[in-house]
């Protein structure tokens, strides 16, 4: 493997990286670093997140741009705010002592008056996300004439966030750009076309496998029934007491009753989502960051840019619709060459999308045994001899209280006393689990589980499902909308859970929803009516128009 210098890079910017620890490139820095110093070569990289993409293109454009000019001349953009702040943090650390560039981070949430007087005092770099840049062009408070390089960073993402459109006006309005660089974990056809529109020629190179699961991922799963999933996960955290990570939900409701249920037994949780302030928003992941909390309760919108180091596990307490989403949760743990763990509770109803999953991550997650309660506190007692073991007793003055400790314990012998210890740390787990279920679902209740639900979904003769009734409503993908973003956009609406729903169609104009027959006209009164982006919705039965059956008059 080449060395950053033999790549092209500066001996400044050299000297810089490696007083941050960077010795070695890694296979994308490697291989992107050499075409992107050229400067006038269209790039897409492909490869997985945690892989090293923002010194890939962040060492090139620090040592391409001219410091001492006052106009943009690079512009990164990425999909979130936490991302757009951890960037402009990385450029800052890889110009190290030499003269500092100026970088300038735009983004929603944050006052749009402080980001106008920042960039009138001039900004080589500006890095943003796409609805603030949008604003800040409207309002001509940025000049983009004169921008030579646009970086799409983690662009996959930005096109499931519903950011096509935002993307291709500002790619229109960056018109004397040298290059654009687009960098992805996967290439779904949307990145396709926004390339081949306004790329010339990209040289592209992938690292691994486009949707392949990072080899240092362990992929788990747990079958149970729905009704048991809370305490599979409590299972799963107690079963792991190292842990840190983080919990995908489906929607904003169920993340904060997880969160409120294991706050209340005494975890130290705390959940990320939509209905959050910016200001709540950063407080909690500031106390992830510095991990005093130990699990992050997050949806899939709310989790879009967290790049936190050292996440040892992904749970899915429920599969995802979209299959490309379970990669880009997955790829929060295993970073930078260390492992991780992605674990998911899984249905047998759910059986089907984890054979999706495995088609497009390429390996097999492989059935866990749900933890026993003897388990669980076997782990949990072992983790603490360790840990008493380990326990540094070298800054404390303990020795001036032994002469004390040793008068009240000399009736008391050693095994009593390690039991006595055992019996504070472990009497809630003991309590607990004392008469712990089995929550496993052997293979004989799996055969009859698939039985059942093969005769409760047969089709009928209008091509829908036995017990539930087809909603029509005039979303689509033409608003912004992927699968699994239109399906939590629903449930947040009518507070109904992801039960109740059969199959969803979508098409650019329209939608179609299955739904269960009693819960049908929640989800209609719920958003029917109601505006989004300005627009009306409106969502009906499919069959009757919304329009109500007359009764026969009696003769």
């Amino acid at each position: 493997m080449n060395n950053f210098e033999a790549l092209g890079i500066s001996k400044n910017l050299v000297t810089a990286i490696e007083a941050l620890g960077f010795t070695q490139p890694t296979p994308i820095q490697e291989k992107a670093i050499p075409i992107l110093l050229s400067g006038t070569k269209d790039f897409i990289g492909l490869a997985q997140t945690g892989t090293g993409k923002t010194a890939a293109f962040g060492l090139p454009l620090l040592q391409l741009i001219n410091g001492k000019a006052k106009d943009p001349q690079a512009l990164i953009i990425c999909p979130t705010r936490e991302l757009c702040l951890q960037i402009t943090k990385d450029l800052a650390n890889f110009t190290g002592k030499q003269d500092p560039m100026s970088i300038t981070a735009v983004y929603g949430g944050a006052s749009i008056s402080t980001q106008i007087r920042s960039l009138k005092k001039g900004t080589q770099i500006v890095v943003a996300t796409p609805g603030r840049l949008i604003d800040l062009i409207e309002r001509k408070a940025i000049q983009l004439g004169k921008i030579n390089y646009v970086v799409l960073d983690e662009a996959d993402e930005m096109l499931n966030m519903g950011f096509k459109n935002d993307i291709e006006f500002i790619l229109k309005n960056t018109p004397n750009r040298q290059s654009t660089w687009l960098f992805s974990a996967t290439m779904p056809p949307e990145i396709r076309k926004v390339s081949k529109m306004y790329m010339n020629n990209p040289e592209e190179i992938t690292i691994g496998k486009t949707n392949m699961a990072a080899a240092n991922i362990d992929h788990q799963y747990y079958m149970t029934q729905h009704h048991n999933r809370y305490e599979v996960l409590k299972r799963i955290i107690d079963f792991n007491p190292g842990i840190y990570g983080i919990v995908f939900a489906r929607t904003k409701a169920d993340t904060q009753k997880i969160a409120e249920q294991l706050t209340r037994e005494g975890y130290d949780i705390d959940a990320i989502h939509g209905d959050l302030t910016q200001q709540q928003r950063d407080k909690v992941m500031g106390l992830f960051r510095d991990k005093s909390i130990q699990l992050l309760i997050a949806t899939d919108v709310a989790a879009r840019g967290i790049d936190v180091t050292g996440i040892t596990h992904v749970i899915n307490y429920e599969l995802p619709d979209d299959v490309e989403v379970y990669t880009h949760r997955s790829g929060r743990t295993g970073r930078a060459g260390k492992s991780g763990v992605a674990v998911s509770i899984v249905t047998p109803r759910e059986l089907y999308r984890l054979k999706q999953i495995e088609k497009i991550i390429k390996t097999s997650p492989h059935r866990m045994d749900i933890p026993s309660g003897k388990d669980v506190c076997r782990k949990q007692f072992f983790h603490f001899i360790d840990k008493m073991l380990n326990a540094d007793i070298s800054n404390g003055e303990y020795e001036t209280y032994l002469p004390v400790l040793k008068e009240r314990f000399a009736g008391v012998d050693k095994e009593e006393i390690l039991q006595r210890v055992a019996a504070l740390e472990f009497d809630r787990f003991l309590q607990y689990y004392a008469n712990a279920a089995d929550l496993n679902i052997r293979k004989e209740k799996e055969k009859d589980g698939k039985t059942r639900r093969a005769e409760k979904f047969e089709k009928n003769k209008s091509g829908g499902q036995q017990g539930y009734q087809r909603l029509f409503v005039n979303l689509g993908t033409k608003d912004g909308f992927y699968k699994a973003s239109f399906l939590q956009f629903i449930l947040d609406m009518s507070d109904l859970k992801k039960d109740v729903l059969g199959r969803i169609d979508m098409k650019e104009m329209n939608s179609w929803i299955e739904i269960e027959r009693t819960a049908g006209k929640k989800m209609i009164d719920a958003i029917d009516g109601k505006k989004y982006r300005g627009r009306k919705i409106r969502m009906n039965d499919a069959e009757t128009g919304g329009k109500k059956k007359k009764k026969k008059k009696a003769n």
